[in-house]
């Protein structure tokens, strides 16, 4: 038996996989985010210890004889969370999160004085990486910096609960901006950039390698017979591509949630730091993987929902049969983007509004431009010489077929529906488990059977091209402009 415990920014959710990878049972508990000032965002990290401890609690008491035979447990997470521990491993201050933006001034610092960000880290110097964050609170926060003994990642924090130990992986390790991506090692002139060295991080591990053992006492609550192992695990991109099976180079993903993703797995590194790709280690050895990330994805659909006061299904119910883009645009960058602009500062907005304008083509306006945005980040990847022959669609946003006839034929590219959609990190979270505890990740990361795929509409294509032409003259008008 192995779980997969996946730290999210809204929730952490918990599975118990058997041997062939059936479900037996899963748990959620919800977490908060708080927002102290704008376009700050933390959280606490004992609340995800205490979400952890809930949705294990419930494992136990829905299935205690599976959970006895519990053998490995992975971790996920959202990835370049600042968790900063004292010298007795507590934590000086809430947890400053991926989507955290007061490190701007830094980012721009950073890359100034130290070009090796570029070359070795292989990724712009964003707010939401790792690093900035550190520079922000070192500047700002001095005391606590100061008094800051080890950096964790939130998924880390959770294993060093579980087994005493500071250790991290290579996935999320690549996304703190203090790795040297290709040698899959921490870099010292990266570190010392930002005030830091080698003390002040875990000791490193591949996501399916063990990382150590659950502590004895937490295996009596728990009702585990034998000292599960904790495998080093993965980001939470990489996770769930270890969730769909896209561990072989050149197999790839669209993730429709909060965020947006399009992720290619990678047999080398392969950056592309002029249009914000985000090139990272993946979480099996040996392999990397890039991403193109757009910030508010189903979050733009969520935001339309609280104005309309509308459930984002009914919205999406609200469109028919597709057969030409919105009449209007929508820029989705209700808080800042990163591929391809690195732009923590650019917003929101809806172009082309009528007297005649009403809910659907406002809704049909933001699944556009999401579908525009993973555009952007598809000729971004292009340019960094990696070419995309279909996709796997996951991520709440899947469920609407609509969406992804958009997304197909703009991209020009199948779009594949597995059965399941859900592939959350916490799939792929506990298949990591499996492999570090059976010492073999061969047979593990199998595909997910299909529903269905949508091909391009070749007519779709044609108009889609034509709006996504249009549509790219908005960020620099409006950057002209100064908003």
């Amino acid at each position: 038996m192995y779980i997969g415990l996946d730290i999210g920014t809204s929730s952490v959710k918990a599975i118990l996989l058997g041997e062939a990878q059936s479900l037996i049972a899963s748990a959620t508990a919800a977490l908060t985010v708080e927002r102290p000032h704008p376009g700050w965002s933390e959280q606490d990290p004992e609340s995800w210890w205490r979400a952890c401890e809930a949705v294990l609690d419930e494992l136990k008491a829905e299935a205690p004889r599976a959970m006895a035979a519990v053998r490995g447990i992975g971790l996920s997470g959202h990835m370049h969370g600042a968790t900063l521990l004292d010298a007795a491993g507590k934590p000086l201050r809430p947890c400053i999160l991926w989507n955290d933006g007061r490190s701007g001034r830094q980012c721009a610092a950073l890359e100034a004085a130290e070009p090796k960000f570029l070359i070795l880290g292989g990724n712009r110097v964003m707010p939401g990486f790792t690093a900035p964050k550190l520079q922000w609170v070192r500047e700002n926060e001095p005391e606590i910096f100061a008094k800051t003994e080890m950096v964790l990642l939130p998924k880390d924090y959770v294993r060093f609960r579980f087994t005493g130990d500071y250790a991290g992986e290579m996935s999320d390790a690549a996304g703190t901006l203090w790795l040297d991506v290709a040698r899959r090692d921490w870099s010292d002139a990266l570190l010392a950039a930002t005030g830091l060295s080698r003390k002040h991080m875990p000791r490193l591990v591949e996501g399916s390698e063990s990382s150590g053992t659950l502590k004895t006492d937490l295996c009596a609550r728990w009702g585990f017979d034998v000292p599960p192992v904790v495998a080093g695990g993965g980001g939470d991109n990489a996770a769930a591509a270890c969730g769909v099976g896209a561990v072989d180079p050149g197999s790839a993903f669209v993730s429709l949630g909060t965020s947006g993703v399009l992720f290619v797995t990678n047999d080398r590194f392969s950056p592309n730091v002029e249009s914000a790709v985000h090139a990272f280690c993946h979480a099996v050895p040996d392999t990397w993987h890039q991403m193109g990330v757009i910030l508010s994805a189903t979050d733009s659909l969520n935001w339309l929902s609280k104005v309309l006061k509308k459930s984002p299904g009914e919205l999406t119910g609200l469109i028919g049969k597709v057969d030409a883009p919105s009449p209007v645009a929508f820029l989705p960058y209700l808080g800042g983007e990163r591929t391809p602009h690195n732009d923590v500062d650019i917003r929101a907005g809806f172009f082309g509004i009528s007297h005649g304008t009403d809910d659907a083509e406002l809704v049909h306006a933001v699944l556009d431009g999401v579908a525009y945005a993973l555009k952007d980040c598809l000729e971004a990847l292009s340019v960094a010489g990696t070419k995309v022959d279909r996709l796997l669609a996951v991520g709440g946003g899947s469920r609407s077929e609509a969406w992804l006839e958009i997304i197909a034929s703009l991209l020009n590219v199948p779009v594949d529906i597995p059965v399941d959609g859900d592939f959350g990190g916490s799939l792929g979270a506990a298949r990591l488990g499996q492999a570090a505890a059976t010492g073999s990740i061969d047979g593990i990361f199998s595909k997910p059977a299909l529903k269905a795929s949508i091909d391009p509409v070749p007519a779709l294509t044609e108009k889609y091209a034509e709006g996504y032409g249009r549509w790219r003259n908005l960020y620099p008008a409006l950057k002209q402009a100064g908003f």
